[in-house]
């Protein structure tokens, strides 16, 4: 498989700024989504690059570092849990990725965008893209977007830790396990809880 195919592809469009996006924190019950837009030079030596959700922690903060390095330029951004609750999850993803390739230092011609969707009720991709269900996986663009989201969610949930020190963030990162339940129970929810996730407690 070429890692560099929508790349290539679009560069042989005429298309040379191309940038890779993607998301992470979806599905936790508290924090922010982050989404990362990354524009790297075609063919760009990564070793290990991959979807993060296929690394270890440890290999993701190893690359994020050389991605920001090899990166013509790269961006991340957030939308709270406030406007997650305000909104709706699918809208505040589109949101943080629309909001990371605006943040770019040169603008890209071209966006591949993780996954299938590219609105939701109050935001849409206006850039112009397109959609690769399993991106994280077929380009090394969005692959690399995948890692910067990921780590920088993550870090920020260690910072809210130090905020909220009862729910134990670092350790479970905002996502709903036996742990976060528990915690949940006996504390109620935080000012970073999503509560239109919170329905069932």
């Amino acid at each position: 498989m070429d890692f560099w195919q929508y790349e290539r592809e679009a560069a042989a469009r005429g298309k040379k700024l191309v940038c890779g996006c993607d998301e992470a924190g979806a599905g936790p019950l508290a924090g922010p989504v982050y989404a990362a837009a990354v524009i790297l030079p075609v063919g760009a030596e990564v070793p290990g690059l991959n979807d993060s959700k296929k690394l270890t922690e440890k290999k993701r903060e190893q690359l994020f570092s050389v991605i920001q390095q090899k990166a013509l330029c790269w961006s991340v951004a957030s939308v709270s849990a406030e406007e997650i609750d305000r909104t709706d999850i699918l809208s505040a993803r589109i949101k943080a990725m629309q909001l990371a390739i605006d943040g770019l230092a040169q603008k890209p011609e071209l966006a591949l965008i993780d996954g299938n969707r590219d609105r939701g009720k109050t935001a849409a991709i206006s850039t112009e893209h397109i959609c690769i269900v399993k991106g994280d996986s077929l380009s090394a663009s969005i692959a690399a977007a995948s890692i910067l989201a990921k780590v920088s969610r993550d870090r920020c949930m260690v910072e809210m830790a130090e905020q909220y020190p009862q729910y134990s963030f670092e350790r479970h990162k905002g996502y709903g396990t036996k742990l976060h339940y528990e915690l949940l129970r006996t504390y109620g929810p935080s000012p970073i809880h999503r509560r239109t996730f919170l329905k069932h407690l």
